[in-house]
């Protein structure tokens, strides 16, 4: 998944990931671990390098729990769409949040799964957070704001990742541009990208694309199947 530039110290993130893990190995383990006096470090680093694919899914699982508190700390705000930047259906209950970067690989591969995921439930309200963190996305960011407010950001969205140009794809989209260009350089759309900035610090998200489907934080390009699975296990809640 690629990385936000603007994060933390390198070590200082490594140092949390490898508390984390440990932490998740010794619950693992469980407290029977510990009764071999003096063993509890040797054995907890010979599991670590024995099972070494274990490591991603335990550093997802810990980030994503981590997540879970803040969002839960957070309120609704990380629902509320900016006007008009929504797929799906705009008064839907379920509820499906993506942070998205135009310049992510990831994202555009994430598109289908959000088609899908839409074609398959006319209940489903996609609430897209635009988070422009590579360099020359800021642009296409504000189009698709702008884009929003006159009621064609799914159009301008899936033009932008076809076409990889702001003004294409702004055209493609039947956008009147000269009230775009006014709306992309407004004080409203870089409020929205900066909130969308610290939304995305206070989950905990590193990079593009990550989600919040139903209440349950996700990071990277998870796939159709997992965000399927949130989604249900939310409505079964």
């Amino acid at each position: 998944m690629p990385e936000e530039p603007i994060q933390d110290a390198p070590s200082t993130l490594r140092h949390t990931l490898l508390t984390a893990l440990l932490a998740l190995v010794f619950g693992f383990l469980g407290a029977a671990t510990w009764s071999y006096s003096g063993l509890a470090d040797n054995r907890t680093r010979a599991f670590l390098l024995g099972n070494p694919e274990m490591l991603p899914q335990m550093v997802a699982a810990y980030e994503e729990q981590e997540a879970a508190g803040r969002l839960a700390a957070m309120g609704d705000d990380v629902f509320t769409a900016f006007p008009g930047v929504v797929l799906g259906n705009p008064a839907g209950n379920r509820v499906l949040v993506e942070f998205t970067d135009y310049n992510c690989p990831y994202c555009e591969a994430s598109l289908k799964d959000v088609k899908r995921l839409v074609a398959e439930d006319p209940d489903l309200k996609v609430v897209i957070r635009e988070w422009p963190i590579f360099e020359g996305s800021d642009v296409a960011s504000r189009m698709a704001l702008a884009a929003g407010l006159q009621g064609k950001y799914a159009a301008f969205h899936e033009a932008m990742f076809a076409s990889g140009d702001a003004a294409a794809a702004a055209r493609a989209a039947g956008l009147d541009m000269a009230r775009a260009e006014a709306d992309a350089a407004s004080d409203a759309v870089s409020a929205e990208i900066a909130r969308n900035l610290e939304l995305a610090r206070s989950l905990g998200f590193t990079g593009t694309p990550a989600w919040i489907a139903g209440r349950k934080p996700l990071g990277g390009a998870v796939g159709y199947d997992r965000l399927k699975a949130a989604l249900a296990s939310d409505e079964a809640g």
